[in-house]
């Protein structure tokens, strides 16, 4: 066990909370990771290391960059031409704005099959495929917060590992966002498929009695939602069960559930009241015009296969300046997650569920959110197994 320590030196291990901040054409981005960092031997740009010197935890450091600084500028030379038939498409047939392994391209140097390193198609047609190696943060402004939660004392250090703190960091934020404001093509044939189509009524018939992500991960989709709650509104969690994992410190005037499984929503001590209702077999929600001061809806955008239907009819439901935020994991019911979630990189997810709120024309101000790094509580069933917690991603917007 590492003796704690009161201020961060040269020798200390910190656990640090890395925020990147940065401004799309769709909106807003901001993207957390929890980091050990070694400052004796892990590398960081040197304004951050030297800010960070006799810091104490609680203390939050703030930095800006412009394109180029943190993140390497954007080169037109990294961009390949290839020949359609240099791209793998036993593994996945090529769209814009998608992210893909490299190790699926031939003929590049230094690209083996083995890299999963993410690439995007910024070009396609029936005879080439236009690759982009560029950082997909590379050319936006980025303003970057460094907050300390612990200090360690290390006992000895004897060698291991240098690590780029700066790829750490920003490995995934970027990919959320258009290439160059143009839609991504997340559309493809099957994009709406599932594994088991038969109605989702006889999937939810039996309650599972179960919180599908870990604690940590339920105290930060907790915190999402609390930071948004005022006093005397009324809450829609929508594909409801057994938690709506609002903190009970701010919970709503009303909150009214929306899912599959009776029992399961009894269970539901945050529900005032419930109603069953399949939203892939009927979109439109059974509710009056301008019901409702918030929508919710955590680890469920998955499994919706009509989502413009449903985001147009949630914003019907939603007062005028209404909320609406969806929250989900890495984590999913297999049989009725849609196909094209599944092919996704976890980063693109966010990108689709905000393409969603784009294409309802319904929605402004729109905002993602990712939590990832965090340690897995010892009481979850997957521990030791898995030491990370789930990470959490989140969009939201509000109702024009």
């Amino acid at each position: 066990m590492n003796k704690q320590q009161e201020v961060i030196d040269k020798n200390s291990l910190a656990d640090i909370e890395f925020r990147v901040k940065w401004q799309s054409l769709e909106g807003t981005h901001v993207d957390a990771s929890l980091v050990m960092v070694n400052f004796w031997r892990d590398l960081l740009p040197e304004e951050i290391f030297e800010s960070l010197m006799g810091s104490e935890p609680g203390e939050t450091k703030t930095f800006g960059f412009a394109p180029g600084q943190l993140i390497p500028e954007y080169n037109p030379e990294n961009q390949y031409r290839l020949k359609r038939s240099d791209f793998n498409e036993a593994f996945a047939k090529p769209a814009f704005g998608r992210f893909y392994p490299k190790g699926l391209l031939r003929g590049l140097a230094n690209i083996f099959p083995q890299n999963v390193a993410p690439t995007r198609c910024v070009g396609v047609d029936a005879d080439t495929v236009i690759m982009d190696m560029n950082h997909p943060l590379a050319g936006y402004e980025i303003d970057l917060s460094a907050s300390v939660h612990k200090i360690y004392q290390k006992p000895f250090d004897r060698g291991g590992k240098c690590r780029e703190l700066t790829e750490s960091i920003a490995s995934g934020p970027g990919m959320q966002a258009r290439y160059k404001g143009k839609p991504t093509d997340f559309y493809i044939p099957g994009a709406f498929r599932r594994q088991d189509e038969r109605s989702d009524r006889i999937f939810y018939e039996t309650p599972r009695m179960v919180n599908h992500i870990d604690d940590r991960a339920i105290r930060t989709i907790s915190g999402i939602y609390g930071g948004f709650i005022t006093p005397g509104i009324t809450v829609l969690d929508l594909m409801s069960s057994l938690n709506s994992h609002l903190p009970d410190e701010a919970l709503p005037e009303k909150m009214v559930g929306l899912g599959m499984n009776a029992e399961e929503m009894e269970e539901n001590t945050q529900l005032d009241e419930f109603v069953i209702h399949d939203l892939n077999e009927r979109p439109s929600l059974p509710f009056d015009d301008n019901s409702f001061d918030m929508v919710i809806c955590t680890a469920s955008v998955e499994y919706l296969v009509s989502p413009a239907e449903t985001f147009r009819d949630t914003a019907r439901v939603l007062k005028p300046g209404g909320m609406l935020i969806h929250t989900f994991s890495n984590r999913w019911f297999p049989p009725k997650t849609i196909e094209l979630w599944t092919q996704l990189h976890e980063f693109e997810r966010p990108g689709l569920v905000m393409d969603y709120f784009l294409q309802s024309d319904q929605f402004v101000n729109l905002t993602t959110f990712s939590s990832r790094g965090w340690d897995r509580p010892e009481t979850d069933k997957y521990y030791p197994d898995m030491t990370e917690s789930d990470p959490v991603f989140a969009v939201w917007g509000w109702k024009k």
